[in-house]
């Protein structure tokens, strides 16, 4: 029985699978290798997948979604006429019709699946992921992240050679960047790090806001339909600018045509902002990974997004030269998924190459610190830090902050700020202790992370050996605007404490990042640098604020340099 490959995209979607040594795209029931992401209903109240439910984006909009991907583990929720569903649910049409596709073509059932995420995704975007697998019918073998798959496309060609890729994979609505080593035979990711809200669909936001302010079009005042018919023509200009240097948009609305010329440079400098969003993730999966980029041997581009022009010529002066390009950008990503597919069916072609991944983000606890009497509460510590190499298991030891204290709630977070209202949280895990005087009693906090980045915890109590096991399955709710509005007006309103004078803030700020960069013992020395900051702050001595100030700006010039060199 065969296990398929598919690349869901923001996008678009395809399926591959490894058939007689090699990974073969199936075309779906249009001929097309490419499906796009997007899902309707149509004038029965039948769901549309694909190209046909795209053709309605501009004329029943109220009734078709597409760019769903980015809002997967979320609680958002799409109402189409009579129904609502949530992002995996909309996941699952597309799955289900790539589904349906393969089995027209090979002939016969299919039940399991890899299926491919960006690097960046959460724990609760792969869950949401796998759900949207088994709501489709599929057994989902693996998540695999998208760099991995792609590099593992390039390098089951010849697995003997020993080389470090870097992968530079942007779609429609995510940027990923890895490092991988191949050596010996095994692949091995060395480094990830991206962006879950950047992709080409940004660029086209932004070239679509662009045309309406120069033609003068109230872009708040479009009907949906007219700014998908904007979208559309702009994403055209956008493919047309990959191949000449000027060209002119055209748009028509109420039967007045707007037209706005621009040439490639004017593009380019328009979308600086975003070009420098791209360069974060690259710099500190480099930093990550420990190498220069004159140590990158082959530099790979993923995702339709990187046939820009000014994303091909951003790589090319990052690494100083041409990334490689053999590969259809759009189909390497669902094509080393199918390599994974055979490797998982130990097809005596793939027999030569082994696969390791890495967690993509740091994932911990919520803890207090006490320092001279003064208790820090909210801190974030990292149990698996990003890039740990995967599966993994590891424990650490924590002891309880109160006196008598009968229970410990155990607050799982991801992310890599220092702070966890900054981070992500996964769930919780209520544990009884014995009471006994702070600091007597101790909990061994295991955490187990697997190749599909499904996270255990398993709490040990140390004097009874009693044992708490759990498997992070919540999904959060998104803030809405207004929410957020709220919140900020009722924090206008509270009186400005002296750690909030702009130089503290901007040191704290400061510190924040660092402390995000960093890993391991210099990453705990900012954290203590940052809590014994914080205590002087709180005391509201102005003259120790000041010269805790100057020698903690020092420190990190210091550590800057160390990060950098």
């Amino acid at each position: 029985m065969s296990i398929i490959g598919i690349d869901l995209g923001t996008t678009n979607s395809l399926v591959c699978v490894w058939q007689d040594g090699q990974a073969v795209i199936i075309p779906n029931v249009l001929g097309d290798a490419l499906t796009p992401s997007v899902v309707g209903l149509d004038d029965s109240g039948e769901i549309l997948v694909g190209k046909a439910a795209k053709e309605r984006l501009y004329t029943h909009p109220a009734v078709t979604v597409e760019l769903f991907k980015r809002y997967m583990g979320s609680e958002k929720e799409y109402p189409l006429a009579n129904h609502t569903f949530k992002p995996q649910d909309l996941a699952s049409f597309v799955l289900r019709a790539l589904k349906v596709d393969v089995e027209t073509y090979l002939g016969h059932p299919i039940t399991e699946a890899i299926i491919s995420v960006p690097a960046y995704f959460s724990e609760h975007q792969r869950r949401a992921t796998q759900l949207a697998g088994q709501l489709a019918g599929l057994k989902v073998e693996r998540l695999i992240s998208e760099p991995t798959a792609a590099a593992l496309a390039y390098g089951v060609v010849n697995p003997t050679v020993e080389k470090h890729y870097m992968i530079f994979d942007l779609g429609g609505g995510t940027f990923d960047i890895s490092v991988l080593e191949l050596f010996d035979g095994v692949m091995e990711v060395k480094a990830s790090a991206g962006d879950n809200h950047l992709g080409g669909e940004n660029f086209l936001d932004l070239l679509a806001q662009h045309f309406c302010q120069k033609v003068n079009i109230d872009q708040e005042a479009l009907s949906q339909a007219a700014y998908t018919h904007l979208r559309n023509q702009v994403s055209k200009a956008i493919h047309q600018l990959a191949r000449d240097y000027q060209i002119t948009i055209q748009f028509r609305n109420n039967n007045e045509q707007a037209l706005l010329t621009i040439t490639r440079d004017e593009f380019e400098k328009l979308c600086e902002p975003l070009i420098n969003r791209l360069r974060l993730p690259v710099e500190r999966a480099l930093r990550d990974a420990k190498i220069k980029p004159a140590d990158v041997d082959e530099l790979i581009l993923v995702g339709g997004a990187t046939r820009m022009p000014l994303v091909r010529s951003l790589v090319a002066k990052l690494f100083g030269r041409l990334p490689s390009c053999h590969l259809n950008p759009d189909q390497v990503v669902a094509m080393g998924a199918a390599v994974q597919a055979g490797l998982k069916q130990k097809d005596l072609a793939l027999s030569e190459v082994v696969m390791t991944d890495v967690s993509p983000y740091s994932l911990g606890i919520e803890i207090v610190s006490s320092r001279s009497g003064y208790y820090n509460t909210g801190l974030f510590q990292p149990i698996l830090e990003r890039n740990t190499v995967i599966p993994i298991s590891r424990v650490e030891r924590f002891i309880t902050s109160s006196d008598q204290q009968t229970q410990v709630n155990i607050k799982i977070y991801q992310g890599e700020s220092r702070r966890v209202q900054d981070n992500i949280k996964l769930g919780n895990l209520l544990v009884d202790v014995p009471a006994k005087p702070a600091g007597e009693e101790a909990v061994d906090i295991r955490f187990t992370y697997d190749v599909n980045g499904i996270l255990e915890i398993e709490v040990t109590v140390v004097s009874t050996g009693l044992q708490t096991t759990a498997v992070i399955e919540e999904y959060p709710g998104l803030i809405t605007q207004e929410e957020i509005a709220v919140r900020l007006a009722a924090l206008s309103d509270i009186k400005i404490h002296p750690r909030d004078t702009m130089e503290n803030r901007l040191l704290m700020a400061r510190g924040e990042r660092l402390y995000e960069q960093a890993l391991g013992e210099q990453r705990d020395y900012i954290g203590e640098l940052l809590t014994e900051f914080e205590g002087v702050l709180a005391h509201q001595d102005t003259k120790k604020i000041r010269q805790i100030n100057r020698a903690l700006s020092q420190l990190f010039d210091e550590v800057e340099t160390e990060l950098h060199s």
